[in-house]
């Protein structure tokens, strides 16, 4: 994650941007506010590189006309790359390509610092998205779609001449999908949150082998790119498994994020999860890691765990061992 003072950080994920709004230096701070945006994403399986291609961000609302920020037309916006190709092989102008697998977890990657805006609250924050944007699995670049080509996010609220930090979080586990019977993947506004950096937290975890072999999971397996286990945590403490759903179910509780948990070719089963709201959660956890996000799936969850998550980005360490 980069660290500028007040500059944090934007992740796409599976899946982060991070919205900053810090003290201004403006003659009138009691009316404006800093803003600074950024990329992260919680990584998805399958893929080699998802790549997304932004072009703009917009605030709307606040009484005024919506702030559009455009790749590479100020020097508050992150440049413009080589990244977005068209179907002819030509670099995109005024755009910008992101892997977004390498920003997972915790870290993020910037796309607006320190831009100052009115103060006040916005009624969403819109990310437009342009042609280019792809899947790599393999040797084979598949085409990765938005609907309406664009992404609308919950609204944010930047006090005059305080500091506030805002992280889009890109859960691809939930918002990436491969719809059979058509061309690409398409990344859907399921699974895309947007926090508010002082009420969120991290998740560290493991998860113990002898479980694994307890429930015949695979264990220790050749090619540690490859998950073993699921871990699904949904809001609320103490929650019945019976209520519990699937990326896609339809049972009462709905994730709220996903993680994958992955042999560390050593000794260890390790998962994590960036950018998870302050509070209570259950944590449940299947060695079935082919969830299909269009389709309501019938998924057997072995154990549960509850974890609560404090803010100010503290990491909240989860042992899964019974």
């Amino acid at each position: 994650m980069l660290h500028k003072h007040c500059i944090r950080n934007l992740f796409v994920a599976s899946s982060v941007m991070l919205l900053t709004a810090c003290g201004g230096s403006s003659s009138n701070d009691e009316e404006m506010a800093n803003f600074s945006l950024a990329v992260s994403d919680a990584p998805v399986d399958g893929a080699d590189a998802v790549v997304a291609c932004f072009s703009a961000i917009e605030l709307v609302g606040n009484g005024g006309e919506p702030i559009a920020f455009n790749v590479g037309e100020s020097s508050n916006t992150v440049a413009a790359n080589d990244v977005c190709k068209d179907a002819n092989g030509d670099t995109i102008a005024n755009t910008h390509g992101i892997d977004l697998l390498s920003f997972t977890g915790s870290e993020s990657a910037a796309l607006i610092t320190g831009s100052e805006v009115p103060a006040g609250t916005y009624g969403q924050l819109r990310l437009q998205m342009a042609a280019g944007s792809y899947v790599q699995v393999g040797e084979e670049q598949i085409p990765l779609s938005v609907p309406s080509d664009e992404l609308k996010l919950d609204g944010v609220t930047l006090d005059a001449g305080g500091n506030a930090a805002y992280t889009v979080e890109f859960d691809l586990r939930q918002a990436l999908v491969n719809p059979v019977g058509q061309t690409g993947y398409f990344l859907k506004p399921r699974g895309v949150r947007l926090v508010n950096n002082i009420e969120v937290g991290h998740i560290e975890g493991t998860l113990a082998e002898a479980l694994l072999i307890e429930n015949s999971c695979t264990v220790a397996p050749s090619d540690t790119s490859e998950p073993v286990a699921v871990v699904y945590f949904y809001q609320g403490a103490d929650l019945e498994m019976t209520t519990l759903a699937d990326i896609g179910g339809a049972e009462t509780s709905q994730p709220y994020a996903v993680a994958a948990v992955k042999f560390d070719g050593v000794s260890a089963y390790p998962f994590s999860v960036g950018y998870v709201a302050v509070g209570d959660y259950t944590a449940a956890w299947s060695c079935q890691t082919d969830d299909d996000p269009e389709t309501d799936d019938d998924l057997t969850f072995h154990g549960t765990v509850n974890v609560s998550v404090n803010g100010d980005e503290a990491v909240t360490t989860v042992d899964i061992s019974g």
